[in-house]
């Protein structure tokens, strides 16, 4: 029986080691931290649960495809509940607007915003439902390593339709001029990627994953999903270990042959390497590594965070379950974030409030909110600058649900760029991976195989499909197919 090592916890990490048990290999894991979860982890202080990480769940079928492919299904795990607003947004002069969860309500709020824009979302969501569609079946399931990937008849066909090389801030502004309504749609990218001008309009398919599939949540919260891929992969045989810091891969005849793991030495038949590219690649003799130091900063990284976990001894009625704050220029922090990196001047921010849902997550009466600040990564991080930036962006909270918030703040803790290098060894302190841009998108992702040692392959979020909690999923899935053909070769 082969013996395969995984070294990372998160999903790609659980997906690669689930499905190469399925397969009969004998598969151990090994995460550094006392949990599996990687960015997707939790805490629990004075009766608050805080998740750590991903709090959106969007593209449901996903998850579903991913339990169907080991004979299960996500509802004998968890169930899911869709909400309704989907999330709401702050603007200026502190106009809120929900956004609804149904497509007929949401054409209401276009047309009512701007005239004419009922029906140009209805044709901005068609084009998007074409490029999500075409994605997901014939493009995101592919390992990135040909050009020859685009090349079936079904995607040449569609290249135009695809905009891969239109800019998508361009792309959403032929459709809408109101301001509020192209910040709603640029959010997906700002958030989770990259500026919307150097962006390929391609990913209008984060609209309709967002606006049209919905925003869900699951049942007993966002850790729950890592909890169910840590029983199934347990179920099928995976041996995992926390607390397992991998310092070294050793490397013999152009094969990654050991792992010294906690000091110690591990063979393997092949590797996994689904922790930071970067970091993984420090760990490999540099005759034996994909890229160069100059390589990787050269790449344009999506953003890192500030986020404050709070704990707050009353209720916020008026604070829905995800609320984006964009009542400051989008394009000011967006150009601090790519263009000229640095603390932005007038943040955006975004409030996730789980006990709205779940009221398990925080004791009767309280709130249990978790708020964050997109920013540049390898940012100088220090206590006095966290503390700043709370104080700026709980002034406009208070001010938005109109009551006061800090005097009821019980549990504080703040987590930055300092914090991502120690916990995951993220390159710059980065939180979502490469930017989404065109010279990063598919093919010219970093690739999934090591170019040097024939058993060993990555996942994650800085290969491909990309981030997100979706597409590190199949990047887990796409590895260890790597492996097995690796091995019928």
């Amino acid at each position: 029986m082969k013996k395969i090592a995984v070294i990372g916890g998160g999903f790609s990490g659980l997906a690669a080691a689930s499905y190469l048990a399925k397969e009969g290999y004998e598969v151990s894991l090994f995460e550094k931290n006392s949990t599996v979860g990687g960015r997707n982890r939790k805490f629990t202080e004075q009766g608050f649960t805080f998740e750590m990480g991903p709090s959106w769940y969007w593209m449901p079928e996903v998850f579903d495809g991913y339990f169907e492919n080991f004979n299960k299904k996500r509802v004998d795990y968890y169930k899911l509940t869709k909400l309704n607003p989907s999330f709401s947004i702050v603007y200026k002069n502190d106009e809120k607007i929900d956004i609804p969860a149904e497509k007929k309500e949401l054409i209401e709020l276009f047309e009512g915003i701007e005239k004419g824009a009922g029906k140009r979302f209805e044709s901005f969501m068609d084009d998007a439902k074409f490029k999500y569609d075409t994605s997901m079946d014939k493009l995101i399931y592919t390992p990135g390593k040909s050009i020859l990937e685009f090349a079936r008849w079904e995607v040449v066909k569609g290249v135009f339709k695809l905009n891969l090389f239109s800019n998508f801030k361009k792309f959403v502004r032929n459709y809408f001029t109101d301001e509020r309504l192209t910040a709603l749609m640029d959010f997906p990218v700002l958030f989770l990627g990259s500026a919307p001008e150097n962006t390929p309009a391609l990913y209008s398919l984060m609209n309709y994953a967002g606006l049209m599939l919905g925003t869900w949540y699951p049942e007993n919260g966002m850790y729950r999903i890592i909890e169910s891929m840590e029983e199934l992969a347990v179920e099928l045989g995976v041996k995992i270990e926390t607390n397992a810091e991998v310092s070294k891969i050793n490397v013999i005849n152009k094969k990654a042959t050991s792992l010294v793991v906690n000091n110690e030495v591990v063979e393997f038949d092949a590797i996994v390497a689904a922790g930071d590219y970067n970091h993984m690649e420090s760990l490999l003799p540099k005759e034996a590594k994909n890229y160069t130091d100059e390589y990787w900063d050269s790449r344009t990284l999506a953003p890192s965070s500030l986020i404050f976990f709070l704990g707050i001894n009353k209720t916020l009625p008026t604070l829905d379950h995800h609320t984006l704050f964009f009542d400051e220029s989008l394009d000011n922090h967006s150009n601090e974030i790519y263009n000229d990196p640095k603390w932005p001047k007038k943040p955006l921010f975004y409030v996730c409030n789980p006990s709205k849902t779940d009221k398990k997550t925080a004791p009767e009466g309280c709130e249990n909110i978790y708020v964050l600040i997109p920013i540049a990564p390898d940012l100088e991080d220090t206590e006095e600058i966290r503390e700043k930036y709370y104080k700026i962006i709980m002034s406009r909270l208070e001010k938005q649900v109109n009551q006061t918030v800090t005097d009821h703040v019980i549990y504080k803790r703040s987590y930055c760029i300092k914090d991502f290098k120690e916990d995951y060894h993220s390159y710059k302190g980065n939180a979502y991976g490469l930017a989404n841009t065109l010279r990063q998108t598919a093919i010219l992702k970093p690739k999934l195989n090591n170019k040097k040692l024939k058993n060993m392959v990555y996942a994650g979020q800085l290969t491909v499909p990309g981030p997100g909690m979706p597409p590190a999923l199949i990047s887990g899935k796409l590895a260890a197919e790597e492996i097995i053909n690796y091995f019928k070769k």
